[in-house]
């Protein structure tokens, strides 16, 4: 049980009214605890329930609680949002009485939840609160009461360097000052807490792990894909997050695979295609100028500023004399930490070195200073690369994201983002990589650390594609929604595009991008399926990529707010996934008939849970590659090499030291 002892994380804020009127929030996985008095409801269990399949990963969280009070309690339950997550079924058990979830208009959810927990009857509720947390309602628990809550949601699963990472979000994100503040909460759990991780790959596995844990149990037979195991303890805290990889074989082929629904042939249907590019990018060596923005704001307070200390000190230190360095913070505004480019000589690594451990965590974060201050007295004659670290929770200064885009548009220069723990503006982030043709990583407070840097190592050090466009001809593509003009492909990077089509056929599927000045094309052919219909969960993930896009539109005034809001909703309900527009009421069948809310998040559940069942008995996972007639790609795709035990080397000073050694060798192929 060494390994387990932390496995699970503080990140639940519960609010909950004791005889009708609402005392306080409060911060703990799932505790029903007010601030200032009461007695905590006691947390009986946790169980998490993991599967990893091809191409994403489904979650399903099991927790139950006890009112040990006298008087009633309508509490709220909520985690962290992960990242282009999709809550598909929510439910809820007071003793005998089951609720399951329906996806409507948050008004309508708002309406039907207050009406029945004025009533008195049991009811729930689930709401989206942007990119920073779910939050789960429940009426009316009686004194003495057990409460179990479930709920399930997919997201697609990156698999960067032929290393697959999943990342169970609960631990606090420490962004809201305010909150710590006004949220308490009992973490203590008397019963189990336990994690069950399953993987089925169709495609051989090396190694897995959860990084710091000890599983009670393991089963697998990896040259079949397969692997399963579980950790778990009795009575302990949920004070972090639960990290896990797994790292494919080497030499397997760059490839093109396609998951397709469309279980009626005379409607459109939904797919997931992921290009694993195999191609010969070369090695990199040349020097650079290196700029590192970092946040010192309050929220980087603890582990996340002692992290990145840490690995800039050492990137520091693996620089050469013919390098330049620059250390731009910001917290509430930015300042020229080394007050201009270092050479950096041995000498003024060690003194810098020993300065950045000096740095101290307060005030509010302007992000927009820092990377404004950052731009200044840029050098034309040398290039730069930039590493932004931060938590991204902008709360001061330019808000606006197309500001963001504006500057960083108006440099030639790529960013590469560290986004730090949890409840973090990810989309900001995204934006602004994107936006410069750079990349960017969101590590857990908690996560291991040197394990997720090292999968970015080997593409910052290779060659990448340039001007990437990727194409779909030969079927009527309805909509696309991903990286259909990704920019640049970096090694080891996939490409994830989500779409509709209408009717099946001969595709033709060309990635077009510049690699050293020349012109280069991939092009395979394979078939479109009429009809389909074992991974039905791909329409859950198509609806939340096309929300993530219409979001960052409208963000960026390519759409107004209403029409986003419009657009968003409509998907929520057709998908039936939970957005800033759309809410899961939580009732029994009798409750839902008197309101005349439709069953159709019950019939699609009902779809995706014999789906997975029969996936599950499979005695081997299906391989979903399609362009085996003819490859894409000519090369096997990256890897990070290395047999035997998932033991990554490395860390974060590598990255940082060699990101700028590659932006410069790739400016320079630029201009040949």
């Amino acid at each position: 049980m060494n390994g387990m002892k932390r496995t699970i994380a503080k990140t639940v804020m519960v609010a909950f009214t004791v005889g009708g009127q609402i005392l306080s929030e409060a911060w703990g996985a799932g505790t029903l605890a007010p601030v200032g008095g009461g007695t905590p409801a006691d947390i009986l269990d946790h169980h998490v329930d993991v599967t990893l399949v091809n191409g994403f990963a489904r979650t399903e969280v099991h927790q139950r609680f006890l009112n040990a009070t006298p008087s009633a309690m309508d509490a709220i339950y909520s985690f962290p949002a992960p990242v282009s997550a999709s809550v598909s079924e929510v439910s809820i058990s007071h003793g005998e009485i089951a609720m399951n979830g329906e996806v409507v208009s948050k008004e309508d959810a708002d309406r039907i939840y207050g009406e029945e927990k004025a009533a008195g009857n049991k009811a729930g509720k689930a709401e989206k609160n942007g990119y920073q947390d779910y939050k789960f309602f429940v009426a009316n628990i009686a004194p003495g009461e057990e409460v179990a809550v479930r709920f399930v949601y997919y997201q697609p699963l990156d698999i960067d360097s032929g290393v697959a990472r999943y990342h169970y979000p609960l631990e606090e994100g420490n962004t809201d000052d305010a909150a710590r503040g006004f949220w308490t909460g009992n973490d203590i759990v008397s019963g189990v807490i336990g994690v069950t991780v399953t993987v089925k790959s169709g495609w051989p596995i090396s190694a897995a792990r959860s990084p710091g844990r000890r599983p009670v149990e393991i089963e697998e037979r990896l040259d079949e894909g397969y692997h399963r195991s579980r950790y778990e303890e009795t009575g302990g805290k949920l004070d972090r997050d639960f990290v896990f990889y797994y790292r494919l074989v080497e030499d397997l082929p760059g490839r093109i695979e396609l998951i397709a629904n469309r279980p009626d042939a005379d409607k459109a249907g939904t797919f997931m295609m992921t290009l694993t590019p195999g191609l010969d990018l070369k090695p990199l060596e040349s020097g650079a100028d290196y700029l590192f923005v970092l946040d010192v704001s309050g929220s980087m307070s603890g582990g996340k500023l002692a992290t990145l200390a840490n690995g800039v000190g050492k990137a520091l230190g693996e620089l050469r004399p013919e390098d330049r360095f620059r250390i731009v913070t910001f917290s509430h505004e930015a300042r020229d930490f080394t007050g201009g480019w270092i050479s950096a000589t041995p000498a003024n690594a060690r003194k810098w070195i020993e300065q950045v451990k000096t740095m101290r965590a307060g005030g509010g974060t302007n992000i927009y200073a820092g990377l404004k201050t950052g731009f200044r007295s840029l050098d034309r004659d040398r290039v730069v690369s930039v590493i932004l670290v931060t938590d991204g929770v902008t709360n001061i200064g330019e808000l606006s994201p197309k500001a963001f885009h504006k500057l960083v548009k108006s440099h030639d220069i790529r960013i590469f983002g560290f986004l730090m723990g949890n409840s973090a503006n990810w989309p900001l982030m995204r934006m602004i990589c994107d936006a410069s043709g750079g990349y960017y990583s969101v590590v857990s407070n908690d996560d291991d650390i040197v394990g997720e840097i090292i999968k970015a190592k080997s593409k910052i050090t290779h060659e990448a594609l340039r001007d990437a466009t990727l194409t779909i001809s030969g079927v009527n593509i309805l909509d696309l929604a991903g990286a259909a003009t990704p920019g640049r492909v970096y090694r080891g990077q996939q490409l994830t595009v989500f779409g509709r089509y209408d009717g099946g056929g001969r595709a033709t599927v060309t990635l077009e991008a510049r690699l050293s000045g020349e012109s280069k094309t991939y092009v395979a052919e394979f078939d479109f399926p009429n009809q389909v219909n074992d991974n039905p969960e791909i329409d859950r993930l198509y609806a939340v990529a096309k929300v993530e896009e219409i979001e960052q539109l409208a963000k960026l005034g390519v759409f107004d707010n209403k029409e986003a809001a419009s657009a968003i909703l409509d998907v929520g309900l057709r998908y039936q996934i939970v957005t800033d527009e759309t809410s899961m009421i939580i009732l029994d069948d009798d409750a839902f008939r008197r309101h005349g809310v439709a069953r159709r998040n019950q019939a699609r559940a009902a779809v995706e849970r014999q789906a997975r069942a029969e996936r599950m008995a499979a005695p081997v996972a299906r391989n979903y590659r399609v362009d085996t007639q003819q490859p894409a790609f000519r090369h096997s795709a990256p890897s990070l090499g290395g047999g035997g035990a998932f033991d990554p080397i490395g860390g974060i000073a590598t990255l940082l030291a060699l990101s700028g050694m590659a932006w410069a060798a790739r400016k320079r192929s630029q201009n040949n």
